[in-house]
């Protein structure tokens, strides 16, 4: 533990944030590669198919908002615990996080097993739509404990610093599913080809996989927190504590899933090929922005740890050298999505009408990267100093008070390609609000460490004039 922490406190700060962000960084490039390879391999089976895993994409994010909301919620807990010197508590946050994420994969098997169809209805009355994308998202949903589990060990791991094995076992999952893919889609090896179905069964495979391997990764190793889920007392102090950050990141993860089901019923009244346009946008986007969010996996334990110790200087170092590094990696993918839409396109197997369509939306959308990526770097400084609230506030604002509802008119007012500029509407605004929000959060939170300190300094003046008469 020492070493960990001494690691948090004194290693210079650009090579502290690339030792924690490069593993995360890869691994979530991988994550979002097999993502994208998955698309792919469906677009080789129909336009209709790859529709349909664009509709199930908003029921995915629901999945993907409790992952990344508790997991915020954790490790931002552990890490500023473990700044505090808490090791107690840090292992008491650990082992709410596993309870908490099993809560959640039954909670999903029930949604999967029995309401599945009606919530595709919701998006599509075409009969043909609605079986693909019912096929895909009820396995989905059902073996989501794959994810949920892995993830609850990842998140632990990484509040403690640790970014290596969370790595693997994200590898793990990402590999595997790259393998099986093409196997259980087309009936390799003898295999039996189960077109969307088998997207699915591939992608819950590989998540599966990776839960194992963490399961005795934690089981087997030595960590800096204990995890006792044996006689498990549920608290509700760290449940609260938990919450404060994930409760906010899982709405707003969730908005998201709001969103894109109004984009997909704008779209649709278009023609369901914009809808698969935006499903690849969200793909292609995924290799961009999975290593941004893998930066973030390593800044906000530094922040956590460092928000804890109150160590003002290290935070702001942190912050500038992380927001640097975030709009390098997002202006590069906006760079190459603006050049090269057409290219993007064809690898999907596109039409002519779907390359028409997604240049422009392409281009539209990517252009706001660079916004978004110190936008994202802001609101994970806020979860990492147990602030989620405020990453919600912006999100909300930004995609259900001005996307949405620009979307709404710019589609009546200019077409189609109005929805896409109305992506540029929305992030222009969230950044104008959470940029300074954070920066006086900042401030007055370091002035009031200054007077925190001042009583202290104070008293010690006496005692060294004391010694020197």
């Amino acid at each position: 533990m020492i070493e960990k922490s001494s690691k948090m406190e004194s290693m210079p700060i650009k090579e502290l944030v690339m030792s924690m962000a490069l593993p995360a960084m890869l691994s979530m490039t991988i994550q979002a590669m097999y993502n994208v390879v998955d698309s792919i391999y469906v677009s080789r089976i129909s336009e209709e198919a790859l529709t349909a895993v664009s509709l199930a994409f908003p029921l995915q994010l629901l999945i993907i908002a409790l992952v990344a909301g508790t997991s915020a919620g954790v490790t931002s807990l552990i890490a500023r615990k473990l700044g505090e010197r808490d090791r107690e508590s840090a292992s008491s946050a650990a082992s709410h996080g596993y309870m908490i994420n099993i809560a959640y994969s039954i909670m999903m098997v029930i949604i999967g097993v029995f309401f599945a169809k009606n919530a595709v209805s919701l998006f599509t009355d075409d009969p043909l739509l609605v079986d693909l994308t019912t096929q895909y998202i009820s396995i989905i949903m059902t073996f989501s404990f794959g994810r949920l589990l892995a993830q609850a060990g990842i998140s632990i791991l990484q509040g403690t610093g640790d970014m290596i094995k969370p790595m693997k076992a994200m590898l793990i999952g990402a590999i595997s599913n790259i393998i099986l893919d093409p196997i259980f889609i087309f009936g390799w090896f003898g295999v039996p080809a189960m077109g969307v179905r088998g997207a699915a069964i591939a992608t819950v495979a590989g998540q599966i996989l990776s839960f194992i391997y963490i399961s005795v990764v934690i089981k087997n190793g030595r960590h800096e927190v204990d995890i006792r889920l044996r006689g498990f007392k549920p608290d509700k102090k760290v449940f609260r504590d938990i919450y404060v950050v994930a409760l906010p990141g899982i709405i707003m993860q969730s908005l998201g899933s709001v969103m894109l089901t109004g984009l997909n019923i704008i779209l649709i009244g278009f023609t369901p090929t914009a809808v698969a346009v935006l499903g690849v946008y969200f793909k292609l986007q995924s290799i961009i922005i999975m290593p941004m969010f893998g930066l973030t996996q390593g800044y906000m334990p530094i922040m956590g740890y460092n928000y804890g110790a109150k160590n003002k200087r290290r935070m702001i170092d942190t912050l500038k050298y992380s927001l640097k590094i975030a709009f390098i990696i997002m202006a590069t993918g906006a760079t190459v999505i603006i050049l090269f839409p057409r290219q993007l396109l064809l690898m999907f197997d596109a039409s002519e009408e779907m390359i028409a369509i997604g240049k422009i939306a392409l281009r539209s959308i990517a252009a706001c990267l660079p916004i978004a990526a110190m936008s994202i770097t802001f609101s994970v400084t806020f979860q990492a100093m147990g602030k989620g609230y405020v990453s919600l506030i912006a999100s909300f604002i930004r995609q259900i008070i001005f996307l949405l509802p620009a979307a709404v008119i710019l589609s009546r007012v200019v077409g189609l390609n109005g929805v896409w500029f109305a992506f540029i509407i929305a992030e222009v605004v969230a950044f104008s609000i959470i940029g300074p929000w954070l920066m006086h959060d900042l401030r007055k939170t370091f002035s009031q460490w200054e007077m925190d300190a001042k009583p202290f300094e104070i008293e010690r003046e006496p005692l060294a004039t004391d010694s020197l008469k």
